[in-house]
């Protein structure tokens, strides 16, 4: 109980958030009338009638309806408390990041493209999967140490059997993998086939490859494609969720793998469920920015828990003294990822926020967006 909710209606004409009407003819409008039970909420005007399902398993509570209220250009506002079913026993009810439970030694793997499916390593077997430092451990010991950093010319490379994990990436002793790049110059370490960005080079014989990129299954399951806005928003959201309970941060500075930042996130809280109905197959017709977002079929309800974070773009200078400011703030922690990679989070953020109500996109000077994982 006491979960938030976050209800998204992608009709035309929604359940819980009416479209806009002038002044006038609000006035001569029929009264609303609202009728909340433990499995839908319905909106009554006159002869006409909205309703809003809740999914199985999940309910509300009528008594706790409150702060009821029409905005003008913008619609019908409600808050009630939410009553979701407990996880299956053996589960924890915090989500994980699962890169890290999923990799285990002396099990064979396979590393595919994220993008187009292409293997991009076959069957390879790890005696040790270690987790990195976070990237400012340096900067720690620094602080901590009153004689120079004994660790400053040592480097964290694995061997040929080693699995490193960062925070964002991972990282692999190259041995004669093809992917690596031609030239010294060059360090990017790209697919074969669709030319996508999937890491770097670190030094002669060690590859970070980023979790946004590469999909990593066992050798004996079979490879199943994952919508790319729907694999970034999710890998992301793990990756903050993860962070923010081992480290207690909730700041973010999100930079691409050229040095620049590009997005300021904060995390508000990570036990969001967010229903989202189409309500109307017209809607079918709304173009979007990504082919491969999934849109129900008509009439369904889906449910995602979500994150809901709030964020301010730094592309093209924009809010450069707060990024500064963040920059050089120790609760702040940077993440790194392809810098084409951030830009298509930066897209996903922005959709978003405009499917919320106009009163809800905002919060101080930061916008706001829930992100399923």
């Amino acid at each position: 109980a006491g979960r938030a909710l976050a209800w998204q209606q992608l009709c035309p004409r929604p359940a819980l958030v009416f479209s806009p009407r002038s002044e006038a003819a609000e006035q001569h409008s029929a009264a609303l009338e609202l009728s909340v039970c433990a499995e839908s909420v319905e909106v009554r005007r006159g002869g006409s009638c909205e309703a809003a399902a809740l999914p199985a398993g999940v309910s509300l509570e009528p008594p706790s309806c409150r702060a009821l209220r029409r905005l003008p250009g913008d619609g019908l506002h409600l808050r009630m408390r939410l009553r979701s079913p407990p996880p299956p026993p053996g589960e924890g009810g915090d989500p994980v990041f699962t890169l890290r439970e999923s990799l285990k030694p002396h099990k064979k793997y396979v590393f595919y493209c994220q993008s187009c499916g292409d293997i991009v390593l076959k069957g390879r077997k790890f005696l040790r999967v270690l987790p990195l430092p976070s990237e400012n451990w340096s900067d720690l010991v620094e602080e901590w140490c009153c004689h120079p950093n004994p660790f400053a010319r040592s480097t964290l490379h694995p061997q040929n059997d080693d699995c490193f994990l960062g925070d964002t990436f991972f990282l692999l002793n190259s041995g004669n993998e093809s992917h690596a790049p031609e030239s010294p110059e060059n360090t990017r370490v790209i697919c074969k086939r669709c030319k996508t960005m999937l890491g770097e080079t670190v030094s002669s014989d060690t590859i970070k490859y980023y979790i946004t990129e590469v999909i990593i299954q066992p050798s004996e399951r079979c490879f199943s494609p994952t919508p790319r806005s729907q694999f970034v928003q999710s890998t992301v959201a793990k990756c903050l969720l993860e962070l923010s309970s081992a480290k207690s941060t909730f700041r973010f500075t999100i930079k691409g793998d050229n040095g620049k930042t590009y997005i300021l996130i904060w995390l508000l809280n990570s036990d969001t469920l967010l229903v989202e109905s189409l309500g109307s197959s017209s809607s079918l017709s709304v173009p979007t920015l990504f082919g491969d977002v999934f849109i129900p079929s008509s009439g369904s309800v889906e449910t995602w828990n979500a994150v809901k974070v709030l964020y301010q773009p730094c592309i093209k200078c924009r809010n450069k003294d707060l990024a500064d400011a963040w920059e050089n703030d120790m609760g702040v922690h940077p993440l790194k990822f392809p810098s084409e990679t951030c830009l298509e989070l930066l897209l996903i953020l922005g959709l978003s926020t405009t499917s919320l109500p106009p009163s809800l996109r905002c919060m101080k000077s930061f916008q706001v967006r829930n992100s399923c994982y």
